[in-house]
């Protein structure tokens, strides 16, 4: 579904309304952000993460429960080997300043995908930016790093697997004890995701847990994604009538 018309002038209190408990964010247009303006793709990429860190900090202070961004796909490592460098680069300096400018901050930060992956010293900085976050009481903030979903449920599978091994009954499997072997679980599902950069599709994110997730998709590039264009995306979703299969 389209993102509703909004005029530029229209002011918008979020605390007045249906707010989303759990937002996802597809945070895509870097590279097109870059080419527009004759830069690197890694400049779009890094001005996406000074982004990402204020639209997560905005989620906080209006109150969203959980928030969980895309950041790098399974899919993402058949990009050309450089954009890959740039980008585990990117991530090591991100890591590095959050274990200082999140200190303070009242948001717990969890990374969801197989970090198995990345280097020690990457390895070594997500441990310690969860650990040092591990009783904030705030906003939840899930980063899917080397994420796919389609992977995520290969791996829940195969622990359901090993549980019949193990004397289960099969006939009495039910979706919450797929739920319990999701990076997600014991979160509610994403009520709101949100795509920028004009493109209209779910790129293996969340393929489960979004069965009733509203949709709002923004002809926006990522770094250019401003907290006013959150505001009206709230805006929309407190419009929405949620049947979940309902009358």
């Amino acid at each position: 579904m389209a993102m509703a018309f909004f005029k530029k002038s229209e002011k918008i209190d979020v605390s007045k309304l249906i707010k989303p408990r759990h937002i996802a964010i597809i945070m895509d247009g870097n590279g097109r952000w870059a080419k527009k303006r004759g830069l690197p793709r890694s400049a779009g990429h890094r001005a996406g993460a000074q982004n990402f860190r204020t639209i997560t900090r905005y989620c906080n202070e209006i109150g969203i429960g959980y928030l969980t961004v895309y950041a790098f796909s399974t899919e993402n490592w058949k990009r050309p080997a450089e954009e890959v460098n740039a980008l585990m680069n990117l991530f090591k300096e991100y890591l590095e300043e959050a274990l200082v400018d999140f200190r303070e901050e009242n948001i717990r930060t969890r990374f969801i995908g197989d970090v198995s992956a990345f280097s020690d010293d990457l390895r070594q900085l997500i441990k310690e930016t969860e650990e040092l976050s591990t009783d904030k009481t705030g906003l939840v903030l899930n980063i899917a790093m080397n994420y796919g979903s389609r992977a995520e449920l290969v791996t829940a599978f195969k622990m359901i697997g090993k549980d019949i091994l193990s004397g289960k009954d099969v006939e009495s499997i039910s979706e919450a004890d797929i739920e319990k072997y999701l990076y997600t679980a014991n979160q509610p599902d994403p009520d709101l995701i949100i795509r920028p950069s004009g493109e209209y599709r779910i790129s293996n994110f969340l393929l489960w847990q979004s069965a009733y997730s509203e949709l709002v998709y923004n002809d926006i590039l990522w770094p250019d994604y401003k907290k006013s264009d959150l505001d009206k995306a709230i805006m929309d979703f407190s419009k929405r009538n949620r049947r979940f299969g309902g009358v």
